[in-house]
């Protein structure tokens, strides 16, 4: 069995690999793999019965696992929910790392992983990414069935 600290650098090697090997094409091929066969059948159900609140539910404790520094806002009522990563625990590993660079796209398996399992069950998620060379990026998470025209989320969440 492998640990998780070996995990992480080796997950980057592996998409390193399979980049040089097929182009980023290959490697966004392996995430959705790793997104219909281990993802869906945990984060699918939770989304499907409960929406945003199944979202919390599923990212509450996968971070937890992780130890990551996150803070999350959610109202369920409006289907809305938010996940500021303070300090992603594995590309801050990998930022730690002086042996290696990590993979040039390494955060974006977490796009590809979650997005099409959500997309699935009506949840949109929007990313900033522009942080996350300091293991840093943010989310915003809505019900489209739920959606309001303006609901007012982004302009409140930049007021910190």
């Amino acid at each position: 069995m492998i640990s998780c600290t070996e995990f992480i650098p080796a997950y980057s090697v592996l998409f390193e690999y399979l980049d040089k090997k097929g182009g980023h094409v290959e490697v966004e091929k392996f995430w959705k793999y790793i997104s219909e066969k281990y993802v869906e059948p945990s984060l699918g159900p939770l989304v499907k019965e409960e929406g945003i609140v199944g979202c919390w539910k599923y990212f509450g404790g996968a971070h937890k696992t992780e130890a990551a520094d996150v803070k999350y806002l959610i109202d369920p009522e409006n289907g809305v929910m938010t996940i500021d990563m303070k300090r992603c625990p594995s590309k801050g590993m990998l930022l730690e790392l002086q042996q290696m660079e990590p993979y040039y796209d390494y955060c974006g398996h977490c796009k590809v992983i979650y997005k099409r399992v959500l997309e699935k069950f009506g949840i949109e998620e929007t990313r900033d990414h522009s942080h996350v060379d300091e293991a840093q990026c943010f989310r915003i998470f809505r019900d489209i069935n739920l959606r309001k025209e303006e609901d007012g989320v982004d302009e409140e969440l930049k007021k910190g």
